[in-house]
């Protein structure tokens, strides 16, 4: 269940007319913040993301079911039922309530507990980061950063290039 400053800024983002893929990178945040924190262990860095989006999804983001050919067709359906889940508030109360789902989601947090964190490693993430934006055409890329660029606004530029370059100091020292 994702936490309610989660969801607020998820809206916030809606608002600020950001991306559904930007609104739902706050619940892969939270996520990642999760298993940081030892709350739950994953695998790797993309069952961290894939985790995060079907909550997204199932909080009512409209983040579009991965294409035909880039996952598996279960991948799909499960994003497809996560979607559906979200357009509609009623069911996660009605869900909550039943002993079988009380015992499985106890049993997957169990299981996850056990997991490692090195899944939501710096290097993890930014391993996952390369290789997704290496598969995108480079017009796509530069699409996403304008975008990204029209939509943060003079205050938001300023803060982003200050910290890119707060960045690029720190590392000029190591």
């Amino acid at each position: 269940m994702p936490e309610q400053k989660t969801i607020k800024r998820a809206q916030a983002d809606k608002r600020a007319g950001k991306s559904s893929s930007t609104q739902a990178g706050e619940f892969v945040k939270e996520q990642v913040d999760k298993v940081r924190a030892g709350k739950h262990g994953v695998r790797s860095a993309k069952q961290a993301i894939a985790i995060g989006l079907s909550e997204a999804r199932r909080a009512g983001i409209a983040v579009k079911s991965p294409k035909k050919g880039a996952t598996s067709e279960a991948t799909r359906k499960k994003a497809d039922k996560d979607n559906a889940a979200g357009q509609h508030k009623s069911t996660a109360k009605k869900r909550a309530s039943s002993e079988s789902t009380v015992k499985r989601s106890r049993a997957s947090t169990s299981a996850l507990k056990r997991e490692s964190s090195a899944g939501a490693s710096h290097k993890a993430l930014s391993k996952q980061t390369r290789s997704a934006a290496a598969k995108r055409p480079a017009a796509s890329r530069s699409a996403a950063a304008r975008k990204a660029a029209a939509t943060k606004g003079a205050a938001g530029r300023s803060a982003a290039a200050k910290k890119a370059a707060h960045t690029r100091a720190s590392r000029a020292h190591h």
